[in-house]
């Protein structure tokens, strides 16, 4: 079955072009590696929680948008592999990420249904 890294960040809204920039590069490097899609969603629609949100979990501030993204590949072994090597790419480390890193929130996920 596939393998999908998620991630979920608060982007200043004013970034949104450095962002996009950003993200072609890195994903250049990504499929290079082995993934076999990515996607990046700019928020349109995403509510405050009365309990818990997607902006509350990224402490978005009111000059923010919420961006959702997220990487397939074939399997957690070929994932494994790209991210050894990603951390080692000159051209992933030369890119600079163009929001707080720190309140990114990033997961690995098995998938359990791929219709």
């Amino acid at each position: 079955m596939r393998y999908v890294d998620g991630m979920l960040c608060a982007v200043p809204t004013a970034n949104k072009q450095r962002y996009l920039e950003h993200a072609e590069q890195t994903a250049a490097v990504f499929l290079r590696y082995g993934a076999l899609s990515l996607r990046e969603c700019w928020g349109d629609d995403v509510p405050e929680g009365a309990t818990n949100s997607m902006p509350g979990a990224v402490l978005q501030q009111p000059d923010e948008t919420v961006v959702f993204s997220w990487i397939v590949w074939p399997s957690k072994a070929v994932r494994d592999e790209a991210w050894a090597k990603l951390h080692e790419d000159e051209a992933m480390r030369a890119s600079e990420m163009p929001f707080d890193g720190k309140r990114m929130i990033f997961g690995g996920f098995e998938s359990i249904l791929d219709c």
